[in-house]
């Protein structure tokens, strides 16, 4: 475990960033929101972090309260990682730092890593204040979201557990725009980028606009 380093100064934002501040810390965090994740898992959806910093940071993030390790009962048995409450309550920072990077983003450079699940966070900013499990179909794979989620995650990889309230299908570079701040979702559904089905009320306000 890292000895914990801070700024010295009387401030909320400077005690903050003494504990999230670190690099790969907010994303371990945007990863964790999915819910629990294996180390391994971890690994393979944070490419550029090295084995020794992942455990460091896992350890570090345990010592400040805002994940916690935990053993599956069998037939699981293995090791998981999970954000607690205090953890949790990082998505507003987390969504916050998403929009204002917006502008940031760019086109993808060739050595950019790209995951389907990374759109999550961009795409329920996009759905606002609406409520409910949506699947979205991407080139890059399938994710789900738990729009206007309390507790628990937020998204998670591969189809919905469960039948969705809506499906959206779109390609990446669709995504990309919404992700982007380029193209609303709404305007983007307008235009025929995106495909809504399902006959919740979810799905028809999103078809509707």
């Amino acid at each position: 475990m890292s000895p914990r380093r801070s700024y010295d100064q009387y401030c909320s934002a400077a005690r903050a960033l003494d504990t999230v501040g670190d690099r790969w810390t907010l994303l371990i965090v945007r990863e964790l929101l999915a819910g629990p994740r294996r180390y391994t898992d971890l690994h393979a959806d944070l490419p550029g972090v090295s084995t020794d910093m992942l455990a460091s940071r896992l350890k570090d993030m345990e010592r400040d309260g805002l994940a916690t390790r935990r053993r599956l009962p069998p037939p699981g048995a293995a090791h998981v990682y999970e954000l607690t409450a205090r953890g949790g309550a990082l998505l507003p920072v987390l969504q916050a730092l998403g929009a204002w990077g917006e502008a940031e983003l760019g086109d993808r450079r060739p050595t950019d890593a790209v995951r389907a699940h990374w759109f999550a966070l961009p795409l329920l900013r996009a759905l606002g204040d609406t409520t409910g499990l949506v699947e979205v179909q991407l080139d890059e794979g399938v994710f789900h979201l738990h729009a206007g989620a309390g507790a628990g995650p937020v998204y998670g990889d591969g189809p919905a557990p469960g039948e969705p309230d809506a499906r959206l299908s779109l390609d990446t570079a669709t995504c990309t725009a919404v992700g982007r701040g380029e193209l609303s979702l709404t305007d983007a559904v307008r235009a025929g980028r995106v495909e809504v089905t399902g006959g919740s009320p979810l799905a028809k306000e999103l078809r509707e606009g």
